[in-house]
């Protein structure tokens, strides 16, 4: 499963002295900013290796989430700023808090199970049709490895999270 960069730098950071904090941020996003996979998984390498120098526990995270942090770079490289982040998933669970604390009781586990799926079918319709789609039919048409089959690429260490 994917991490978002953003609660992943913010562990990071609470390994480091406020000092060096700009300077190890600075660092670790380069990562990101690579141009293909190949690239993004060499950067992680190279500031494993100089960030461990001075920050060992940095360095060991880098290298244990290294596949959590780089499943972006095995998508088409137009997707990696929607999918870098959980916060669209963090938006699906909020919802689903927020209309489940509405009802407050549910009668019983197939209830809570109805009332989720309603708010993802009305979270992907919304994506199926809206003017300014999530990721575009063009983009989306990128995972395909053949047009024929029209069956998606496997993504290894990509999972799908429903509601945490």
């Amino acid at each position: 499963m994917g991490v978002c960069r953003v609660h992943f730098m913010r562990n990071v950071l609470a390994r480091v002295p406020k000092g060096s904090a700009e300077m190890v941020a600075a660092a670790v996003r380069t990562i990101f900013a690579q141009p293909d996979a190949a690239a993004v998984a060499d950067q992680l390498e190279t500031i494993a290796d100089k960030l461990g120098r001075q920050f060992p526990a940095v360095a060991t995270m880098l290298r244990e989430a290294a596949p959590d942090i780089c499943a972006f770079a095995a998508f088409p490289q137009p997707h990696w700023r929607k999918i870098w982040s959980t916060n669209p998933l963090e938006r699906v669970n909020v919802e689903i808090k927020r209309r489940a604390d509405v009802v407050g009781i549910f009668a019983h586990e197939n209830s809570v199970l109805r009332l989720a799926g309603a708010v993802l079918l009305e979270i992907h319709d919304e994506w199926a049709v809206a003017e300014r789609r999530y990721l575009s039919e063009g983009s989306l048409a990128k995972l395909y490895e053949n047009s024929k089959d029209e069956q998606p690429k496997e993504v290894e260490g990509a999972h799908s999270e429903l509601v945490a």
